[in-house]
Formats: structure tokens, sequence, C-alpha cells
């Protein structure tokens, strides 16, 4: 049987992009070397407006440049005497006056690209602009560090290129039931049935097989172990708040699994931004004090780390239809239990100078947040995952 005729005949074949392959055998790492700490990856998809995020009130250029688009002074959630949070993100206000948040400022990498598809490629897969991989930062965490596919998840029906590593893969799914019933499909577990040594080593064949069991024993894991877990707090009803109620239950339920990745879309705001990223922060803010407190209340949250990112921020000056452009340096939120640094980590970007195009000069690589958090919070060896040698901040 060729691969072709095997897609078309299997109800499984859908799947197979959701459910990523796994073709290291599962007894090449131990599991205990994964410890017990979780991160959580939330990206913010399509460009959020940084400068309407965590917002310089002080600077009279900031109101220069956005007439019509800047937050008012009396709508604003003051941090510093200087900087203020979007009015929308109240609930981030009160973690960060418990210290479980840290913003990190004019976040960016050399020579920015300022495509969606292009810079979220180099944010996920960790590389410089000018280099492609076809391997995500945390699969390739996977690929030397991983045991189980199940040990990184993202909520959703397909895999972003970051949970992609060269010989190992997360699992995608947003409903472990689902996931657990489509893996029983009755062509799906006749082809395992009857799976041998050949098989498995045919060159043709040999990788869908191996994904095929792979995806039957996590979805199985996940399905048998989440189900354990019932939380009866109240996530807000929408579909962020889905996917983090779903992430929480997972690790309410103890699965082991180190990394779990969620999004939310509709940032990259050219018209009318005002509302839309109201809304936009809102949903994002209310979920995340929803997940965090559902996390405390199991006692989860002091092994748990989360980290926002966005692709790129906007251009410090409005457009024509009020809002704005693609930019390039960001901020990054880090909520956690015990941080180092809390609050503001660094000051905001200079908006008096700019670069040539007007945008905001970054000053951290991003790389060495991850480095950051591969190191010190994850305790394995960054370089290994990253191709190269970062600095280290002190958030945690």
């Amino acid at each position: 049987m060729d691969r072709r005729k095997f897609l078309k005949q299997s109800s499984l074949a859908s799947s197979l992009f959701f459910v990523p392959s796994f073709v290291k055998a599962f007894e090449e790492v131990a599991t205990g070397s994964l410890g017990y700490k979780r991160l959580v990856i939330i990206q913010l998809s399509g460009g959020n407006d940084g400068l309407n995020t965590v917002i310089p009130f002080r600077n009279d250029l900031y109101y220069k440049e956005r007439p019509s688009l800047s937050i008012p002074k009396n709508q604003i959630f003051k941090l510093t005497d200087d900087v203020g949070l979007h009015k929308s993100l109240f609930p981030l206000k009160r973690l960060y006056d418990n210290g479980n948040l840290s913003i990190i400022n004019n976040v960016g990498y050399p020579n920015p690209v300022r495509s969606h598809f292009r810079s979220m490629d180099i944010w996920q897969t960790a590389t410089d602009s000018d280099k492609y991989l076809q391997s995500g930062w945390l699969g390739r965490y996977l690929d030397n560090y991983g045991a189980h596919p199940y040990n990184a998840i993202e909520i959703d029906e397909s895999l972003s290129l970051a949970m992609k590593g060269d010989t190992m893969n997360a699992i995608a799914t947003q409903d472990a039931r689902i996931l657990h019933n489509l893996s029983k499909d009755p062509y799906f577990k006749n082809v395992n049935k009857y799976q041998n040594d050949a098989h498995l080593s045919e060159h043709n064949l040999g990788y869908l097989y191996k994904s095929m069991i792979a995806a039957e024993s996590s979805a199985k894991y996940i399905y048998e172990t989440s189900k354990t877990a019932t939380s009866n707090k109240e996530y807000p009803n929408n579909a962020f708040g889905k996917q983090l109620k779903t992430m929480a239950q997972f690790i309410n339920s103890g699965l082991k699994t180190k990394v779990f990745y969620g999004s939310l879309g509709g940032f990259d705001t050219h018209v009318n931004q005002l509302n839309k990223q109201k809304k936009l922060l809102e949903v994002y803010a209310n979920g995340i004090e929803a997940f965090v407190q559902d996390l405390k209340e199991n006692d989860m949250f002091k092994d748990t780390l989360i980290l926002t990112f966005s692709e790129f921020g906007r251009r410090v000056k409005q457009n024509a239809n009020i809002g704005t452009d693609h930019g390039t340096a960001n901020n990054v939120f880090i909520i956690g239990d015990k941080l180092k640094k809390q609050g503001l980590y660094n000051d905001m970007a200079s908006l008096s100078d700019l670069d040539d195009n007007g945008d905001l000069k970054f000053e951290i690589d991003f790389r060495t947040i991850y480095a950051t958090v591969l190191n010190k919070w994850l305790e394995v060896n960054d370089e290994k995952v990253l191709n190269k040698t970062f600095n280290k901040l002190n958030f945690i």
C-alpha cells in the first residue's frame, strides 16, 4: 500500500495533519528528565499594538503621533508615574499588583520583517531573519528532552511550526474525547493491528505507521488522564476561554505535559483599531485571569509560567484609517508565581529615536527570553535547542 492510497482510505487521514508524527523511540529519553514545571505560550496573532497596550501616557509624542488613536489618560490603569495599561487589561493590573506579572518592553530581533507569516516563522523557529528552518524551538525542545508527543500540546486543530521538531512533534487537539474517539476509527485500528516489523521499516509506510501508533497511544493517555479533573471555574464564553479551560483541565489532571500552546487572533488592526483592540484585550485579560485563578485553586500556578507574545508591534504613527500598520518591537508578558523581576522589566522605547521606517528600535532579542525560559525554568540546555548562545535575563 502506498502513502497516497493509505491517506485516501483512512478516515483518520485528516487527523494526521492534526496529530503530528512521532518517529523517535519512546525509550530514548527518560521521562524523569522532564521535571514538573510547565510552560504556557499564548500567541496574539496579527501583531498586537503594544504602544496602546502598555502606554507611555506622560509622553507628549505618544499623543502627537496618535491624535485619534491614543488612549486618554483617564482610561489608563497606571503602573508607574509614566506608564499604564489599557483599560481592558484591568485583570492584568491585578496580577501586576500581586507580583505575578513582568512586562518586558522593546522585544524584537535584528533586521525585522513586517510580513505576518515570515515574522511569525522567525518567532516560532527562533532563527535569524535571513535563515529558514523547518523545526520550531519547542519542537526542538521535544527532540532533545521529550519522551512522548503529549509532552507538548497545542490547543488547536492544527499544529504551529513552533511545536514541530525534526524527530518529534507535539500533539494538537481541542478536545481530548474527540481525539480519543478519532483514534478508535475502525480502519485506524485495523492498520495498527496488522502492522509488523516489515511495515514499520518500509520506507514509504514506516513514517505513517509509527505516527498512527504514537497518535493512538497519546490520545488514550490524554483522554484517560484529563477526564479525572473537573473544574467549576467559570471561563469567558468564547473560543479563547474554551482553549484556556481545556488547558487548565490538562494541567490540573496531572498530565505529563511540559509545554502548552494557545492563541488569540484578530490583532491586525489597520482600520478602526480602538474598538477592535479593546475587545480583543478584554478577551485575553479575562481569559487569563480565569485561567490563573483555576490553576491557583488547584495548587498548579506555582509550577506554571505563562508567556504571551505577538509577532510584531505596530507603527508609532497612526494611519489614515485610525489604525496602525505593521511595526517591529513589542512587549512580552510573563506571568508566574515567583518572578524575580516583577512589574516593568525595563524602560519603554524612545518615541523620539525611531528607525528609518518610523518604528520602535528593539532592545531585547526575543531569543534571550526563550533562552531564559529554557535554561532557568525548564532547566535544559538552551543552546542545544536554539542552536546559538544567548544572554539570560533575570525575570525568573
